[in-house]
């Protein structure tokens, strides 16, 4: 490999750590140096807490169950997935147990700890719950970054220099004959791409292309060929979704994961479920019950009785540890049996490195929403694998990088950005199926050069096709509030902005809509709204008043109200966005973010509703082409007029 390649490699390693540092250094700040109260207050330690059962769980871990003894319901920052510690305030020097969240309930954790059993001073009180900073995806993202620098006349030394431009991909003849019904042709061209790469394929997915339905097809012809397959996401979300579709077309797939971050949809792929579902279960329950009551037995003799009862507690032990033994044979069986028939797993690139997978191999790993993946996530699975295939758009969301330094060197740069130019590896999805024409237009020409049809069946679709119905007939409005001396307030604790008044206007004109809708719904459709702001904030601002007004109780359950990373994936009938900012010195912050305004401003169905200030936006190149746009489709309305 060329020098400058290894050198970037070095360089991504220094990032990391950069990264890495300055994410320990905010989880400090919020944690390490504040006492006990206000760390609670931070919603990062739980005290006092009790425990309420202990049970042998998955892999003989001791999974404990607590519960929050004062200051119910109180805010916090637990969820499932995030490592956490127990630790005694009667025994300050005493070891914390740490462990993984497996459950969260307003007042309840469950925990699943890496001891068999609980050390005496729990039994003493005064115990309490620690966030813990979870170092596991620096690791694996080193440990990576190590493994393909230092490659040297290997697969993955092949794939490294094709992914670094310094060979060319390989290709199969293409299979033209092949054609998926349900596919359009550029999806069908995209699969084609996919079965005959032998080192990289890319579908670039636009939004509402179907880059999802492409994708799980390109997995099922590929199944034809490999017996089995790894697909990841650095988004749980997404990785359920293929999940679930997968399942869906009749393959075995395996959702690996914490349980708490898998959706309940896909529950029944996990492996927890699978090995719940397996004959030989039963046994296994049997020979943990079994050990329990051992460990119980053992538990009741203390450390202040006499030698004999030690004696007797040893016994105890050495019995339950010998039925654990037998359980973990059985439990060994199992495991072997799904993995070995699972078709698909599924998982993100860190659990794609965990200890049931260290040994696995693939042909091909496939990569959805790998623009929003850092490059050192990416190469975990892809140093598994013999090829990949990315799917997803960088256009859309960026990956999160929380250090400037980090930032400004080039971490957020992905390795899907880089593999877009090569020429040959990627086919653009050039038809979607979410938008009205005139929502579509706009990204359609600032990001995809204007390469993007509308199909017919969404390309003319709006609430209301009667002119009278002005607020329904038009698929998008842009209300500018300029001169309207709706200024923008920060929030000095959380450092985020919001806009009140321009709230006021967006529930205003959102119950003028519905109104008219009302009117003309004569088949009691129901109707989806989304509320996007990028400030968190605001956002706030928005539940709070959607929450309080008396009209829009009826659709509580059909309007959802999230920052735009809440909106990835995802498609409403009626989207509002508000923009926020409004001030002299034309300061528009993380507006200039365009890829995340591109996700905003591509939700939405049948309408779109921007809420701004131009003579804040108007000197940012892209809004001043938003504003153009907006005249252009006669969608410009002066805020006044719903004033």
């Amino acid at each position: 490999m060329s020098e400058q390649g290894i050198g970037r490699l070095a360089e991504l390693r220094k990032l990391l750590k950069i990264e890495r540092d300055e994410d320990f250094e905010q989880y400090k700040q919020h944690f390490a140096r504040n006492n006990i109260n206000y760390r609670r207050e931070k919603g990062v330690t739980w005290y006092p807490v009790i425990i309420t059962n202990t049970e042998i769980g998955l892999g003989e871990y001791l999974t404990i169950d607590v519960e929050r003894t004062t200051n119910h319901n109180e805010p916090h920052q637990f969820s499932g997935g995030k490592n956490a510690a127990l630790f005694s305030n009667h025994h300050p020097d005493a070891k914390h147990l740490n462990g993984t969240i497996k459950v969260v309930n307003p007042n309840k954790l469950r925990i699943s700890l890496s001891v068999d059993e609980l050390p005496d001073w729990c039994d003493d009180g005064k115990l309490g719950i620690n966030l813990l900073f979870d170092e596991t995806s620096y690791k694996e993202m080193d440990i990576a970054l190590e493994k393909v620098i230092n490659a040297n006349n290997t697969r993955l030394a092949h794939l490294r220099d094709v992914l670094y431009g310094i060979k060319l991909p390989a290709f199969e003849p293409i299979d033209e004959s092949l054609q998926i019904t349900g596919l359009n042709q550029s999806q069908n061209n995209a699969v084609k791409k996919i079965l005959a790469a032998k080192d990289i394929a890319i579908i670039h997915g636009p939004p509402g292309t179907g880059k999802t339905t492409t994708l799980v097809q390109a997995i099922r012809q590929t199944l034809k060929w490999e017996k089995q397959i790894l697909v990841c996401s650095p988004s749980n979300t997404a990785v359920d979704l293929l999940t679930e579709k997968l399942h869906r077309e009749g393959i075995n797939v395996l959702r690996l994961g914490n349980p708490a971050r898998i959706s309940e949809e896909v529950m029944m792929n996990t492996l927890d479920a699978k090995i719940a579902a397996h004959a030989s279960y039963k046994d296994l329950k049997n020979y943990r019950k079994m050990a329990d009551e051992y460990f119980r037995m053992a538990g009741k003799y203390k450390r202040t009785f006499g030698k004999e009862e030690r004696e007797q507690r040893q016994l105890f032990y050495n019995e339950a540890r010998k039925i654990l033994s037998e359980a973990r044979v059985l439990e060994d069986y199992i495991l072997y049996e799904q993995f070995d028939k699972a078709q698909v797993i599924a998982c993100t690139p860190v659990v794609s490195a965990s200890r049931i997978m260290r040994d696995k191999q693939f042909t091909s790993v496939f990569i959805d929403e790998a623009a929003q993946a850092l490059e050192p996530l990416c190469w975990i699975p892809i140093s598994r694998s013999n090829r990949v295939i990315f799917a997803g758009d960088h256009f859309q969301l960026p990956p999160t990088v929380k250090s400037k330094r980090a930032e400004d060197g080039g971490l957020k740069e992905t390795l899907f950005e880089r593999c877009m130019t090569i020429d040959t590896a990627s086919v653009m999805l050039n038809t979607q199926y979410r938008m009205h024409e005139k929502i579509m237009n706009f990204s359609n020409r600032q990001f995809y050069k204007n390469n993007l049809l509308a199909d017919t069946s969404v390309k003319d679709t709006v609430l209301s096709y009667d002119e009278d119905d002005y607020l329904l007939s038009s698929p998008f409005d842009f209300l500018d509030t300029a001169g309207c001396g709706f200024n923008e307030i920060t929030n000095p604790e959380s450092l985020s902005t919001a806009n009140p008044e321009e709230a006021t206007l967006l529930i205003n004109h959102l119950k003028l809509v519905l109104e008219q809708f009302e009117r003309n719904n004569k088949f009691g459709k129901i109707i989806t709204i989304g509320i996007i702001s990028p400030y968190k904030e605001q956002v706030q601002h928005l539940t709070n008043k959607v929450a309080e007004d008396e009209f829009l109780k009826d659709y509580a359950s059909q309007i959802a109200i999230k920052t735009i990373d809440g909106f990835q994936g995802q498609e409403r009938d009626i989207i509002y966005i508000s923009l926020v900012r409004s001030n002299d010195i034309m300061e528009i912050g993380f507006l200039a973010d365009t890829r995340r305004m591109n996700v905003a401003l591509t939700r939405a169905k049948k309408k779109l509703v921007v809420i701004g200030d131009s003579a804040t936006l108007g000197n940012h190149p892209f809004y001043k082409n938003f504003l153009d746009y907006a005249d252009e489709v006669k969608a410009y309305k002066s805020a006044w007029e719903f004033l």
